[in-house]
């Protein structure tokens, strides 16, 4: 795909934060009534004056940091002019000619080979209302408006146009997730959280900005159905027009909105209610807060615990996970740990499409450690543990009490070769036909020992067991 170019300006909510960005309306209004989060400021209101809020400034120049970003000396707000009915103002507070931070760069992982997604710009603005649409935005007949997310702290990432298929696109996002979530100042479960306008064309046609799209999956279909159209329509002699489309999630399909805007379009001005932000003493502030990225997560890991690559790799892949991680292998093998979090317990958790903060809410780490402590002294086996972690997560409860209840304490050795000795006895033609070179008889004579344990025994032990009394 090296004809189509891709662009993304990816808007991040700060929404770990407490109030909003130019007044002090909280921000945490996910599961409230609409329009119960505003005030003058927020709403517009004439004579109403906003005030920049410090924190929301440092959050933003630590995330500009951690990409590696030019932080400007000192940046402007400015006014973006338009109407839309969710810009209660008739304007939006964004940035132009003086943001935050020029440049910086994401490392990404594709098919195997390191890419730098370099970056554009990082500026800050205030978010506009949300509409909502009864149907679609194409077939609802009225759109509602709620007033409440308007103001809440917005910082725009805006990439170059370096991305070259849609699956680029999705591991940028992936990457970026990441690190915003390793500085702690988004929550990417809240919904509109993370936003993405993607930019497309096809080397010699007009570039298509597909508008407003709520996640990761959604920026791949859209760019894979927008690249189709528009190679269909080069392929039929058609000219591309440069235009806005939103991408229609029902019908994985993009449908036209208007004409594109040209910068000239929202007649910037500088916001005339705002002085001009001088950055260096809260760049300071936030230099020393900055905590272990990924990458430099996964080396510690790989060296201080001496994981896999591959290992150490996909734990650091969710801040949280490798918290968890770096409990369990306090007290336990941190490889057994890792491996017994990554294949098992990741898997669960996704299984129930949880994130890892539920499993430090469902199997705590002193939970996982006593239990993945029982598995190394062969006190419970490997289809226990799993049991256990299955019946910890959906219905809670102390982990001797279900291993109790389910009967999952290991078999001792001495009851293994009693039960041994008891198959060979009472299969006396699987033993003729081991003897005789026929090793399926084996896995015979081990499930007669399976099956009086109840799955209790360990397969491969009571194999070994099992040769030994055979000679």
């Amino acid at each position: 795909m090296d004809d189509v170019v891709i662009g993304l300006e990816v808007h991040v909510q700060l929404n770990k934060l407490n109030t909003k960005l130019f007044c002090s309306c909280p921000i945490n209004y996910h599961e409230s009534e609409p329009n119960t989060h505003v005030c003058p400021v927020c709403l517009g209101m004439p004579g109403a004056m906003p005030v920049v809020n410090r924190e929301a400034v440092k959050a933003a120049i630590k995330v500009a940091l951690a990409l590696h970003a030019d932080i400007q000396s000192f940046t402007v707000f400015d006014r973006k002019n338009y109407f839309y009915p969710d810009l209660p103002k008739g304007f939006q507070i964004s940035q132009y000619d003086r943001p935050l931070a020029w440049g910086g760069y994401v490392t990404i992982e594709v098919d195997g080979e390191e890419k730098k997604i370099a970056l554009k710009r990082i500026h800050m603005e205030e978010d506009p209302g949300k509409l909502s649409y009864k149907g679609s935005i194409t077939t609802a007949r009225y759109s509602l408006i709620d007033y409440n997310r308007s103001g809440v702290p917005l910082l725009e990432i805006v990439t170059e146009p370096v991305m070259h298929s849609p699956k680029e696109a999705r591991l940028f996002l992936n990457k970026l997730r990441i690190i915003l979530e390793y500085l702690d100042v988004f929550d990417g479960s809240l919904e509109g959280a993370m936003r993405v306008d993607a930019n497309v064309s096809i080397k010699g046609g007009g570039r298509v900005e597909i508008k407003n799209i709520s996640s990761f999956k959604g920026v791949e279909k859209a760019l894979s159905y927008e690249i189709t159209r528009q190679r269909n329509l080069i392929r039929r002699g058609r000219a591309v027009r440069r235009e806005t489309r939103h991408f229609d999630e029902a019908n994985n399909i993009t449908v036209s909105l208007r004409g594109k805007e040209e910068e000239q379009d929202y007649r910037y001005f500088p916001e005339p209610d705002l002085v001009p932000v001088y950055t260096s003493e809260l760049l300071e502030e936030v230099k020393g807060t900055l905590p272990e990225m990924p990458e430099e997560k996964r080396e510690r890991f790989i060296k201080q615990y001496g994981l896999s690559d591959a290992f150490a790799k996909v734990l650091v892949l969710d801040v949280k996970m490798a918290n968890y991680f770096e409990e369990v292998a306090s007290v336990i093998n941190p490889r057994l740990a890792a491996s017994w979090i990554v294949d098992v317990l990741r898997g669960e958790l996704n299984y129930r499409s949880w994130d890892f903060g539920m499993a430090f809410e469902r199997l705590k780490p002193e939970e996982m450690a006593k239990l993945l402590k029982y598995f190394e002294e062969e006190r419970i086996t490997e289809k226990g543990v799993v049991e256990v972690i299955r019946t910890k997560l959906d219905e809670g409860g102390e982990i001797d009490e279900i291993i109790e209840a389910k009967g999952l304490f290991a078999i001792p050795k001495s009851e293994i070769e009693r039960l041994c000795r008891e198959a060979i006895e009472n299969n006396p033609k699987a033993v003729e036909d081991y003897r005789s070179g026929k090793k399926q008889a084996l896995n015979f004579l081990v499930g007669q020992v399976m099956k009086a344990t109840r799955g209790r025994a360990d397969p491969g032990e009571t194999a070994k067991i099992m040769k030994e009394i055979l000679g």
